[in-house]
C-alpha cells in the first residue's frame, strides 16, 4: 500500500510516498482502511524531532475510517464499523493498525471528514476549557493563532460558554474569520508594539484571567504580560518553537501567575473518558457550537505541501490528507 514515511527527521522534505507493506492487525488491534486524516502541528513536531518516534514511522495522529480486519481478542469494534482516533501515529498511510480500545465509534451523522478534522483539536479544546482552565461566564480569555484550526475551535467554545475572546491574528483576513467565530476583539499581532498593552487596553486597562497560547517562543512573554494576578497561562503549543528555560520566579513577580503545559493524551488516558469527550465534541458539532471548516485537502504525495502551508501560516482552519486521490479528485470537481 502508499503511506508516507520519515526516514530522517527534517523540513517537510522528509516526507516520501513509498510502497509499504500491508499491516496486519496482533491481539486487540484493528486494521482500517484511512478516508481522511487530519493535518496537526503534533505531525510538524514528530517530523522534526521535536517528539521523537522511531524511525522510519508514518507520520499523522488523527484519522478516521473503516474497520477492514480485526486481530484476536477484539471486543471494541468489528469489520464494517466507521471509527475515528487520535494521538496514534501513522494516519498518512491508504490503511493503519490501531489500537481498538483507542478507536472512537462514530455516529451515522457523523462523516469521516469531520471526524478527521475535529476529533484531535476538538478533544484538545474540550479538556482546555473544561480542566485546564474550567472557562466561567464573563471571562474575558487571549486566544492566541484565532484564525487556526485550533483557535477557530477555542473561539467558538468559549463564546458558547459564556466568555469574551480576545483573538490574536496575522492578517486582517484571519481578523474576519475570527470574529465570524465568536471573538469580540481581534488584535493584529504584526501591527502593536506592546501586545500585552494592547490586550489590558481591551480589557478596560485590567490583565485576564487565562490566556491559551498555542504559539510558544514568540507569544509566551506577552502572554504572561497578559494576565491579571492569580492569573493563569494554558501553554499547549509551541508553533513558533518551544519556550527556552526560564526561572520560575517570573510567575511569582508577574502576580503568583500559574503555568500548565498540558497534553491531550493525559486528558482521554483509559477508554471511558476518551469517549465522553468524543460524545461531548460530535454534540457540539451537532448543535453547530462548533463548526468544522475543512480548508484544505490533500493526496498523499502532497503531504510535504500540506506541512509547508500549515507551518507558513498561509491558511486557515483544518487541513486533511486523504489517502484516496480519485475520492479527492471527485471532491474537488464538485466543489469547483
Amino acid at each position: 500500500m502508499r503511506a508516507i514515511q520519515v526516514y530522517e527527521v527534517g523540513g517537510p522534505e522528509a516526507l516520501q510516498e513509498a510502497e509499504v507493506d500491508q499491516p496486519r492487525p496482533g491481539p486487540g488491534e484493528a486494521v482500517v482502511e484511512v478516508a481522511a486524516s487530519g493535518v496537526n502541528f503534533l505531525d510538524v513536531y514528530h517530523r522534526e524531532g521535536r517528539y521523537s518516534l522511531p524511525l522510519p514511522f508514518t507520520p499523522g495522529a488523527e484519522g478516521a475510517g473503516t474497520v477492514v480486519e480485526v486481530g484476536p481478542g477484539v471486543a471494541d469494534v468489528a469489520v464494517g464499523d466507521r471509527v475515528g482516533w487520535v494521538e496514534i501515529p501513522g494516519t498518512y498511510a491508504e490503511r493503519a493498525v490501531v489500537d481498538s480500545s483507542r478507536l472512537v465509534p462514530l455516529p451515522d451523522d457523523i462523516g469521516f471528514e469531520t471526524a478527521a478534522a475535529v476529533l484531535l483539536q476538538g478533544m484538545t479544546a474540550h479538556y482546555l476549557v473544561k480542566d485546564a482552565y474550567p472557562v466561567q461566564g464573563g471571562d474575558t480569555v487571549l486566544v492566541h493563532a484565532a484564525a487556526g484550526g485550533m483557535g477557530l475551535l477555542l473561539t467558538q467554545l468559549i463564546t458558547h460558554l459564556g466568555g469574551k475572546v480576545i483573538g490574536t491574528t496575522s492578517t486582517t483576513a484571519k481578523a474576519g474569520l475570527a470574529k465570524r467565530a465568536g471573538a469580540a476583539e481581534v488584535i493584529l499581532s504584526s501591527a502593536v508594539d506592546d501586545l500585552a498593552a494592547e490586550v489590558r487596553r481591551l480589557n478596560g486597562g485590567q490583565g485576564l484571567p487565562v490566556v491559551f497560547d498555542g504559539v510558544g517562543a514568540h507569544t509566551f512573554d506577552a502572554s504572561l504580560a497578559s494576565l491579571r494576578t492569580r492569573g493563569h497561562l494554558v501553554l499547549f503549543g509551541a508553533a513558533s518553537g518551544a519556550v527556552p528555560p526560564f526561572d520560575p520566579i517570573r510567575l511569582a513577580h508577574g502576580g503568583s501567575l500559574t503555568l500548565i503545559r498540558p497534553s491531550l493524551g493525559d486528558f482521554i488516558a483509559d477508554r471511558s473518558e476518551l469517549l465522553r469527550r468524543a460524545a461531548d465534541v460530535f454534540e457540539w458539532v451537532r448543535s453547530k457550537a462548533l463548526e468544522v471548516t475543512v480548508t484544505g485537502r490533500y493526496a498523499l504525495s502532497e503531504a510535504a505541501q500540506a506541512h509547508s502551508d500549515l507551518e507558513a501560516r498561509r491558511t486557515t482552519g483544518k487541513l486533511l490528507v486523504v489517502p484516496d486521490a480519485a475520492a479527492l479528485g471527485r471532491r474537488e470537481e464538485t466543489q469547483s
